[in-house]
């Protein structure tokens, strides 16, 4: 370090010494050998001085701070990218700048701190409306037929089958929390092998086939121009990512529209596209979605049923397949929901 107590004593007891020999040298009778003498101790003299002042006053404690910063900075910038060593020469400015540093990390430790609080009460809220729709409606009917309605027929069988709904969609949404959970965490591990994504898809679209008859809605695939669209991915957990886009579809697409799958293929990778007619989501949703609980419309997402997690589970999954799902959607026109998978080697040109 070029401000050290050594360097800063000589110099400063250099500069006592020369203005203390130049004065000597204009007074009469002080001779060269008395001269000399008299500014080898004022050289030695101040140099001790200030060297003792420095060392022990300013830079131990100062020596000591910066060690103690430096500590703090390492273990704090882990997981930030090195930056090269810093060029300062004054120890002032280098501990400045640490301070600084180190204050700017705590900050935004802090601001990310902020965002989780708020970020767990708003999910508690969430959970908690959630969980309390399905077991209020369970709770009301059960208590109703514990009030004599169970002696009439009629009553008691409709009123044990909205239980039942009831029930199950408390068991839907516990069971998303849990995968939800799971990915998360990374309890579920992504198994992946080789994926026909148009067998996949027309295994998926078998399964909502009444629910589309039901409300008059076409149901198809447009089929791609390769026999097999194979792609490199985890097949249950793209059945789970296309049976979640296909239900969203179907649930809100009006009777007489259209649900389509349709597949692009490239050179490195698949893209998988799900459209539909149906309402169409305002430009301001667009980028809150994939958000646990988000609904566009509260009160009429509720009636159309699910549990508002399941574009929070396709996004997980597919950001364990080192993607993401994307949204194209004009109100009263539909929207496309697609996402990208990489082709297997025996699919790549």
């Amino acid at each position: 370090m070029l401000y050290s107590a050594r360097f800063l004593s000589f110099f400063l007891a250099v500069s006592i010494a020369v203005v203390t020999g130049l004065f000597l040298s204009l007074v009469e009778g002080v001779d060269r050998p008395a001269l000399v003498v008299a500014t080898a101790i004022s050289f030695s003299v101040s140099y001790l001085t200030i060297f003792v002042v420095l060392e022990f006053l300013i830079f131990s404690g100062l020596n000591k701070v910066n060690k103690m910063m430096n500590k703090l900075m390492k273990r704090e910038l882990k997981s930030l990218p090195q930056e090269k060593p810093t060029t300062l020469l004054n120890p002032f400015e280098k501990l400045n700048q640490e301070i600084a540093t180190f204050a700017w990390l705590q900050q935004k430790e802090i601001d990310e701190l902020k965002k989780l609080e708020a970020f767990r009460k708003e999910f508690v809220a969430n959970v908690s409306h959630e969980l309390k729709t399905p077991i209020f409606a369970a709770q009301g009917f059960v208590h109703t037929l514990l009030d004599g309605a169970v002696n009439d027929k009629t009553v008691r069988d409709k009123f044990l089958k909205k239980a039942a709904k009831s029930l199950d969609g408390l068991d839907s949404l516990v069971q998303d929390l849990l995968t939800l959970s799971q990915i998360e965490t990374g309890d579920i591990k992504m198994k992946f092998d080789s994926v026909d994504l148009v067998k996949l898809s027309e295994e998926v679209i078998d399964q909502f086939e009444e629910r589309a008859k039901a409300k008059k809605i076409q149901l198809k695939i447009r089929p791609p121009k390769q026999p097999r669209v194979l792609a490199h991915a985890d097949e249950l957990r793209i059945s789970q990512v296309m049976t979640n886009l296909v239900s969203n579809a179907i649930n809100y697409t009006s009777e007489g529209g259209a649900v389509t799958v349709s597949f692009e293929v490239g050179k490195k990778s698949i893209t998988t596209s799900v459209t539909d007619t149906g309402e169409g989501i305002p430009s301001e949703h667009l980028n809150r979605i994939f958000e646990r609980f988000y609904r566009v419309d509260k009160s009429r997402s509720r009636e159309k049923g699910g549990t508002g997690l399941g574009l929070a589970i396709v996004k997980h999954i597919l950001e364990s397949h080192h993607t993401k799902a994307e949204v194209q959607s004009e109100v009263g026109k539909g929207s496309v929901f697609s996402f990208k998978l990489t082709k297997t080697k025996e699919e790549k040109d």
